[in-house]
């Protein structure tokens, strides 16, 4: 990757580039956090490849979908494994993540108060011990307090932002994760990402 600065694109808000952002922190990687309010999203559209975003530019070169660009520079960055397998393991995570995300956005984007209600219920009721226990396992299976290896790789810093970012409004009761937990204080607890968090804007969205 060049040496110039990257900037990364999205709304004022943490949501799906809170991920990439935190592995820069994490990384010691300096980027231009361009942010854009809703009623300016009509300007930055035409700059977006495929009209959404986040999207990232570097040397003059625009790329977008979150994950992605989140793949790439944890590659980069050095915190995608140390071989295929794991690798592979990171992925796995940063999609069932994903996956778990998604069952968000739907209740977001529903306008019905009543139903949006019934669905968010069902978000803390089931979906949350059902993702965490998937995670909790994952944990487990490494032994390591990590989720693949023995160091901190884009993995981590995808549930961390499960417990700190868009995601923390939907989450019922995660206290009976006590591996998940022990992996979020461990990666608040990086210096790098302390001082990005004591620093960064605290919309949740």
């Amino acid at each position: 990757m060049s040496s110039s600065k990257a900037k990364i694109y999205y709304f004022d808000m943490m949501g799906r580039a809170e991920m990439t952002r935190l592995l820069f922190a994490a990384a010691g990687k300096p980027f231009e956090d361009i942010r854009f309010s809703e009623e300016d999203w009509p300007k930055f559209k035409p700059k977006a490849p495929f009209g959404t975003a986040p999207w990232v530019e570097v040397d003059g070169e625009v790329y977008a979908q979150s994950i992605a660009i989140a793949n790439y520079f944890a590659k980069e960055f050095g915190f995608f494994g140390k071989n295929n397998k794991e690798a592979l393991l990171v992925e796995q995570m940063v999609n069932l993540i994903q996956d778990f995300i998604q069952v968000t956005v739907l209740i977001d984007e529903e306008q019905d108060q009543k139903k949006k209600a019934e669905m968010l219920k069902d978000c803390k009721e089931k979906a949350t011990p059902r993702y965490f226990g998937f995670f909790e396992k994952i944990l487990k299976t490494t032994g390591t307090g990590y989720v693949v290896g023995n160091q901190l790789s884009l993995a981590d810093i995808a549930l961390y932002d499960v417990y700190t970012g868009w995601m923390k409004s939907f989450l019922g009761p995660v206290d009976d994760y006590p591996l998940c937990k022990a992996l979020r204080d461990k990666v608040g607890a990086n210096d790098k990402i302390k001082e990005y968090m004591a620093a960064r804007p605290v919309r949740v969205g």
